[in-house]
């Protein structure tokens, strides 16, 4: 775990030398949370990064090119946002991605080694047809792990090969892969590794696949 990003020292240390304090949760930013609405980190921490630069939902959705709409559910915890969208915001706050992926509500002797099921950072929206959860603590590492669930008819075009080695195992459903052209239809209990291949997948079944996906080095 040498050389692991502690992610909210960064935010921190980036704030005071800007003259602010970010606020990581709703205690420090004196906002109630919905009880209603499903309590996401990941929105918490964006409403108060934006807030910590003095920034109002129109002037954040105008850097994005997104919605109002859209990003106050995000902020309530009512959609996550894709990891392009998580990328674009991360940039625009100069914070790393791994900021949004930490956990911290876990005990000191948990964090950057263990990730409970209840703790897991979601990302993506079914509306997407790809929703994941990232399973690795943090994303200092050489690998990550991901939780991968693709719903029915879901579909990527075979995207450009990246610099990445990866590999997976299905867990339930059924997934049929691209890799460097070959098709593959994978069924729960079957794995794949493959090394910096244009790859696509599309799920023609009726139920979701769910699929434990391994990358190296971390992307996200």
């Amino acid at each position: 775990m040498a050389g692991r990003i502690d992610s909210k020292a960064f935010v921190v240390q980036h704030a005071e030398a800007n003259g602010s304090e970010v606020a990581l949760n709703d205690n420090r930013t004196g906002n109630a949370v919905d009880s209603g609405a499903p309590q996401h980190h990941v929105g918490s921490d964006i409403r108060a990064l934006r807030k910590s630069r003095g920034l109002t939902l129109n002037e954040l959705c105008d850097a994005l090119g997104r919605s109002i709409g859209w990003l106050s559910q995000v902020e309530r915890g009512q959609t996550n946002p894709s990891i392009p969208d998580l990328k674009a915001i991360a940039a625009h706050f100069a914070v790393p991605v791994s900021f949004f992926f930490r956990n911290a509500d876990a005990p000191a002797d948990e964090r950057g080694w263990i990730v409970r099921a209840h703790s897991r950072a979601a990302m993506g929206s079914p509306e997407d047809g790809l929703t994941e959860e990232l399973l690795s603590p943090d994303l200092g590492g050489e690998f990550e792990m991901i939780r991968s669930v693709f719903a029915p008819g879901a579909t990527r075009e075979v995207m450009a090969a990246r610099d990445t080695q990866d590999g997976g195992y299905v867990i339930s459903g059924e997934l049929e892969i691209i890799i460097g052209g070959q098709i593959y239809v994978l069924k729960a209990g079957d794995s794949f590794q493959f090394d910096r291949q244009p790859y696509g997948w599309i799920n023609r079944g009726n139920a979701p696949a769910e699929v434990i996906w391994i990358i190296s080095p971390p992307t996200y």
